[in-house]
């Protein structure tokens, strides 16, 4: 097989660009497309992978173009320059590097608080300019503060873990935030309206989501502390501009420290020339060091995804460790043969899909092999479905998914795989494993026991046990031309409900399959293929 081939849109260091290379894949550095959207439209059918930093935007135009696209890899945390939702209906994985610049942002936050409680840059253009306004500039200790963290996660908790090295008590509010991982890092888990009320500095380190969005609304900031000061190194419009710009007119607000911006670049803004805002340009991310990390992570991350099926952070797709995708490489298979399975025998439209996972499988991470059950259900009605855009599309058509899992599983077999697909009509399922050989087999169809190997052509038959079957059965695929490869029956009694699973070598045509469901003891033949 050809070796992957990504594209660099954005300026990468060169050992990111070496990685890719000494992994084996086709590399190309042209970060002058980030900015040219007609150009990069023009290329991006060619590769696998492109890898970006906020330069580029990944629109539905340039997915629309990507025929080949695989994977988008984010050198850093934000993806809001990526139209995810329409990534993901492309069946395009969006990996980001959420960890790389942790520390650099978490300090750039610690030296805002420090910069805004001393008014550095404001002594300093004093200073500089001629000025010795010693007695103007009076500033507040941090020592015994109390700063309030919104979003205590990965930056959060690093920010909380330097605020208490310098003696301030930190409160955070978090819904996410367990017990257990306040107490381990030393905070104390509160309420929003808690922190507001208690707060002499707080600090924002959440994502900017709908929930999220002016979180520091002008009634949340009339519930603060009077002469709080507030710090933002996450995303433009977790507080609102304009209704902070009244709270630092009316005193409510002591001083603000703003690195992120509603409108970026920020070439004007409400909060620009009061005396009492610090603002950067969205540098949080800006060290040599965390630059070169993300670039170094998201080349790894990328590589492990195009050559071995390793997903690591990523945005719309579980996470599969280097690890464990061989071991789940099977079973995703097996997901989707026995999904694809079904949705061929499908005619009305699906309600519901239940995954059931017994044995060993069920300590596997099960999302991807449900993703993957999802996807062979319905390939059959959608061409273009994968197993990343395969969770989605179903919630769009209100197809209800469901996964059980049971750790005792069947005393036959390791693991087992059992699908139901869920129809207006009548539901359907089958089960299935993975044999030491590492190969996917039916073990289970309508309840009936059979063992069946997958085989591209194949003939699935309901039928009566009743003498006669086979021999005419087999008389009629021999003068038809059609080679059997294996015949695999099973039944739930003796002359009672009966299924044959058949591997021919090639497809069956529509007057074969009619001749076989005129044979008495049919009562349905599916050609089905995978």
């Amino acid at each position: 097989m050809p070796a992957p081939k990504v594209l660099i849109s954005d300026a990468l260091s060169e050992a990111a660009i070496q990685i890719f290379r000494d992994r084996g894949i086709d590399v190309d550095f042209r970060p002058e497309l980030g900015k040219d959207k007609e150009a990069l439209a023009a290329v991006i059918g060619l590769y696998d992978g492109l890898a970006i930093r906020s330069a580029t935007k990944v629109t539905p135009k340039i997915l629309a173009e990507a025929t080949r696209l695989r994977v988008v890899g984010r050198a850093g945390i934000g993806v809001d320059n990526v139209d995810v939702p329409a990534a993901t209906a492309k069946g395009v994985i969006v990996m980001n590097t959420p960890f790389g610049n942790s520390i650099t942002t978490a300090e750039h936050a610690i030296a805002m608080m420090f910069a805004l409680a001393r008014q550095i840059p404001q002594a300093d253009a004093s200073t500089q300019g001629g000025k010795w306004e010693k007695n103007r500039f009076m500033g507040v200790e941090l020592t015994g503060k109390t700063l309030g963290v919104i979003g205590c996660g990965n930056i959060g908790a690093i920010v909380a873990d330097r605020a208490i090295g310098l003696k301030l008590k930190v409160v955070a509010y978090d819904p996410f935030l367990s017990p257990e991982r306040a107490r381990e890092i030393g905070v104390e888990k509160v309420e929003l309206d808690g922190l507001l009320a208690r707060a002499d500095i707080i600090t924002l380190h959440v994502p900017m989501t709908e929930k999220t969005r002016n979180i520091l609304s002008a009634e949340a900031l009339a519930r603060t502390k009077r002469g709080v000061r507030i710090v933002n190194c996450a995303r433009g419009g977790l507080v609102d501009e304009v209704a902070l710009r009244a709270a630092l007119d009316s005193g409510q607000v002591a001083g603000a420290a703003f690195d992120v911006f509603v409108e970026e670049p920020a070439r004007e803004n409400p909060l620009f020339g009061h005396p009492n805002v610090i603002c950067t340009p969205h540098l949080g991310a800006s060290t040599n060091e965390a630059q070169e990390n993300v670039a170094l992570q998201v080349a790894e991350q990328m590589s492990d995804y195009l050559l071995s099926g390793a997903i690591t952070n990523a945005i719309n797709f579980p996470s599969i460790s280097a690890e464990e995708a061989p071991r789940l490489k099977p079973f995703v298979s097996l997901a989707d043969k026995l999904g694809s399975f079904l949705g061929q025998l499908t005619d009305a439209p699906i309600k519901g899909i239940r995954i059931t996972y017994e044995g060993e499988v069920a300590g596997m991470n099960t999302r991807a092999l449900t993703s993957a059950a999802v996807t062979g259900v319905l390939r059959p009605f959608l061409a273009e479905i994968n197993m990343v855009s395969a969770p989605a599309i179903a919630r769009e058509r209100g197809i209800v998914i469901d996964e059980v899992k049971r750790a005792g599983g069947d005393g036959d077999f390791e693991s087992v795989v059992r699908i139901t697909v869920e129809a207006e009509d009548m539901p359907r399922d089958a089960a299935g494993t993975v044999f030491h050989d590492g190969k996917p087999r039916v073990i289970e169809i309508r309840g009936i026991d059979i063992d069946a190997a997958f085989a591209p052509h194949m003939l699935y038959v309901r039928n009566h046990d009743k003498p006669g079957f086979i021999g005419r059965f087999g008389s009629l695929l021999g003068e038809a031309g059609v080679n059997i490869a294996t015949f695999n029956l099973g039944r739930e009694t003796e002359g009672g409900n009966a299924i044959a699973f058949v591997a021919v070598d090639g497809p069956v045509g529509p007057d074969v399959l009619d001749q076989i469901s005129a044979i008495p003891q049919v009562k349905r033949v599916r050609a089905v293929s995978f």
